[in-house]
């Protein structure tokens, strides 16, 4: 059946301001674009679009959906805004939790609050005798109180592990804040989710991403939940030709990819596709775990870590291209992405492919130099300099500002760029990507942006979610824009990203969510 779609203003991303009268489609692609009266005579059925605005879909190019649902089903500590809150929070939440079961809730930053104080393992103990494992929202820390360190056999003697550091105080006691793989140790004691609890998670997840405008994600869930086979299986619980139409592209964590690969793990098409090997180099700024060539401005006697050796950066590529495969890689600091172009430049991937950097927040003239010479794309996340400004200058000092989340002179030097929101690091919704990538500052602040000369046009920032983030996925000719031949996938907005005033933008309603010409979502 063919259907046409009309009656709004269409943007079809193909060049900046350009929209057509109506939009043909039929069996999930778009036929034709053009005016409603030639293509209208074609149609066996209409869609009226009551004066909303059509895009094409939105996709975040990084995030972690079952993750993300698991946030939705779970105690969110981000809106919390001091540990005094942050404590009658979980204690609100811990009264009616069974005794012993593990309590586990994220979220929390402490750069949210005036003082910035964490909350230590003994003011946990006096909220709950079960254990308790409290994610920091970069994902990159942890805080547990002390039933969760027995648990894990974490005692005054437990050394640091390699890729991580367990935080402790004058005594040498653990404070209970676990960074990087320190809090791996607790958590590999934590049971792990079954197929059912990662279903019910990621059918949140769907829903919810659905009904902000959201048509398909770069996603790496696969390695967190000790195999691969119950989040994969999830995924195509939820999603498929008969279920909620999304589209999914699966990251591979290095820890499950071999696996993957030798049981030849299998997807579902065009719904669900096998992406590249996912790893991490470093960790994040706000934690100060994010590796860098020079010492933190704000805390001179450390540069951050790096959660894996050179080796076994290598030897991950070295997997990867095994397989035919490019990797997709967590680089924050500069030191991080140094040591991973080395690694590319020693081992590229093969002709086609292309390895997907995740994050790239502190640069310099000589990797950006060296990024143009590999193929490349860059995942990056707008919202991050609402959140982590202004502290993120403490952390970086003024002269590392150049090239500190850099999004204007990337895209201006040609890099294939993708938005995404890294939910749930940070809040899932596009409109707060897409606002902070064209005023760099936060919600209702009034000034002229964090690094303002970095700031994007209307146009470049919704193209960073819709073409920007498909061709990070080699889907420039079939996803991304509103053209002929391309995929019938579009996010219809109750108002014009493009022309209302600024903080307007924000108060956008989904109008519909279309997949494959078929409507997912529809606003009240």
């Amino acid at each position: 059946m063919k259907t046409i779609w009309h009656n709004g203003r269409i943007y079809t991303m193909e060049k900046e301001g350009e929209t057509v009268e109506a939009v043909l489609t039929e069996d999930g692609t778009v036929l034709e674009v053009g005016t409603l009266d030639r293509l209208r005579a074609q149609a066996d059925n209409e869609v009226d679009l009551q004066g909303a605005v059509m895009y094409p879909g939105f996709i975040d190019s990084h995030m972690h959906m079952i993750g993300h649902g698991s946030r939705l089903l779970q105690v969110d500590l981000s809106y919390v805004t001091s540990a005094e809150q942050m404590l009658v929070r979980l204690k609100e939440a811990a009264a009616d939790h069974p005794t012993d079961e593990w309590f586990t809730a994220d979220g929390w930053n402490e750069n949210n609050f005036a003082d910035c104080r964490i909350v230590t393992r003994l003011e946990l103990d006096s909220i709950s005798t079960s254990p308790m494992f409290l994610k920091r929202t970069c994902r990159h820390a942890a805080l547990a109180n002390s039933k969760a360190l027995e648990l894990a056999g974490i005692t005054k003697d437990t050394p640091d592990p390699d890729n991580g550091t367990i935080v402790r105080d004058g005594a040498g006691e653990a404070t209970g804040l676990l960074l990087e793989g320190a809090a791996d140790l607790v958590e590999a004691v934590i049971p792990v989710p079954d197929e059912a609890a990662l279903t019910r998670a990621l059918q949140a997840s769907v829903e919810d991403l659905l009904a902000r405008g959201i048509t398909g994600a770069v996603t790496d869930d696969l390695g967190y939940y000790a195999d691969y086979r119950n989040p994969l299986q999830a995924f195509r619980n939820v999603i498929g030709e008969d279920k909620l139409k999304f589209r999914a592209h699966l990251l591979r964590r290095s820890t499950v990819f071999q696996s993957l690969m030798e049981d030849g793990a299998t997807y579902d098409e065009p719904w669900i596709h096998g992406g590249e090997m996912k790893f991490f180099i470093d960790g994040a700024l706000g934690g100060r775990t994010a590796l860098l060539s020079k010492p933190y401005s704000d805390d001179p006697g450390n540069s951050g870590m790096a959660v894996l050796t050179d080796e076994e950066i290598r030897e991950n590529i070295a997997l990867a291209r095994q397989y035919g495969e490019a990797v997709a890689v967590h680089t924050i600091g500069d030191k991080a992405l140094e040591k991973l172009l080395d690694a590319i430049e020693a081992n590229p991937p093969a002709g086609g492919k292309r390895d997907r950097i995740i994050h790239v927040n502190v640069l310099s003239d000589e990797l950006v130099d060296r990024m143009e010479r590999l193929p490349v794309i860059l995942d990056i996340q707008p919202v991050f300099v609402s959140s982590d400004f202004p502290w993120a200058k403490d952390r970086l000092g003024e002269d590392r500002m150049d090239w500190a989340y850099a999004w204007k002179k990337l895209i201006e030097r040609g890099f294939i760029c993708g938005g995404g929101s890294d939910a749930p690091v940070e809040e899932v919704d596009p409109l707060l990507g897409i606002y902070a990538a064209a005023y760099r500052r936060k919600p209702g602040e009034k000034h002229e942006g964090y690094l303002p000369k970095e700031k994007l046009s209307r146009y470049e920032s919704v193209a960073l979610f819709t073409s920007g983030s498909a061709a990070t996925m080699d889907k420039a000719d079939s996803r991304g824009k509103i053209a002929k031949g391309f995929d019938a996938d579009f996010t219809i907005l109750d108002r014009d990203l493009l022309t209302v005033d600024s903080e307007d933008m924000l108060k956008a309603k989904t109008f519909m969510t279309v997949v494959a010409g078929e409507i997912m979502y529809k606003g009240n």
